[in-house]
């Protein structure tokens, strides 16, 4: 290995830190890609956005190629998303592909430095992938071999011709398959959680249909736990009918009903126990009473000219 491959290795590993090891996930991916360049490839920088890196890019590169439906890819370095893209419908002989001048972008496998020229040629089409000595921006030039890279090759600079053998593979991105593929996953999910609160309540309803049909019914027990529950009801009702004070105030309702009928007027009605002590006034006429108004006349008489009565029981 002689001393300019070297430099290069050691640069590569020291700038690509952290940002190839994204690339080395999709290891999976790479023997099955093959070398393709793109007629519609752009390229570009935006300002790195720690976190939104991917989403920015992909803004940049449908603005680009005037559609949302891209393929990009993007790596970072100083503070800088430095990025290829393409639209996805450039790549419908070639689903299966990767673009060589990728591997030239900053950190990965074939970036040396940002004065050096990176070309890629294959049937026929060339590309160029350069950094402007002024501005320091990405500029990707495409063409017909026989006229870009006799123009490329004048100027007065470092060339580096890719070899996609050499080079580490780097898959393209597709945010639109990605989100359809999230889309399909949620519907999916959504599908089975739906059939499987159907099958639950399914369930549920044979099991009680199952439970009610296996219950057994004693119609002559409940009747007659029914009976003695209405009969112990209505033992209660007639205790509560033949209490105490419900007794005295029918005998009360009773000798006022009475004594209104002779003109009479309860005085008072007195409970001692087991007696009861009575005094009403009477018109003299009916000192006698009337009915269950009968008592003791006592002497002298009211204003009125009425005659005190007392009666017992």
């Amino acid at each position: 290995m002689d001393f300019f491959t070297k430099a290069k290795t050691a640069f590569i590993k020291q700038e690509g830190e952290g940002y190839s090891s994204r690339r080395s996930k999709k290891t999976d991916l790479i023997t099955k890609l093959n070398p393709y360049l793109p007629p519609e490839l752009v390229g570009g920088s935006i300002p790195y956005v720690e976190g939104r890196e991917e989403e920015s890019v992909w803004h940049a590169a449908s603005q680009a190629c005037a559609t949302e439906k891209v393929h990009f890819t993007y790596t970072i370095q100083g503070k800088r998303c430095w990025y290829l893209a393409c639209p996805s419908s450039s790549l419908a002989s070639n689903p299966d592909s990767w673009c060589p001048l990728a591997a030239a972008l900053p950190g990965n496998s074939e970036f040396w430095d940002k004065e050096t020229v990176y070309l890629y040629e294959q049937e026929g089409m060339a590309s160029a992938l350069r950094w402007d000595t002024e501005t320091g921006r990405l500029q990707v030039s495409i063409g017909a071999a026989r006229t870009l890279l006799p123009r490329i090759q004048g100027m007065d600079a470092n060339f580096v011709t890719i070899n996609p053998a050499d080079a580490q593979a780097v898959p393209w991105i597709n945010r639109a398959l990605m989100t359809e593929r999230l889309s399909r996953t949620a519907a999916m999910i959504l599908l089975l959680g739906g059939i499987a609160i159907n099958l639950l309540i399914i369930a549920f309803f044979i099991f009680q249909v199952t439970l009610t049909n296996q219950a057994k019914r004693d119609d002559a027990l409940i009747k007659s736990e029914t009976d003695r529950v209405s009969e112990e009801l209505m033992a209660q009702a007639g205790d509560v009918l033949q209490s105490e004070p419900i007794k005295h105030l029918v005998r009360i309702q009773q000798l006022v009903d009475e004594l209104k009928i002779i003109d009479g007027t309860l005085l008072k009605y007195e409970v001692d126990g087991d007696s009861v002590n009575w005094e009403a006034l009477v018109p003299p006429a009916n000192a006698q009473g009337l009915g269950s108004v009968k008592g003791t006349v006592m002497p002298g008489k009211a204003q009125d000219g009425r005659v005190r009565l007392i009666g017992t029981r």
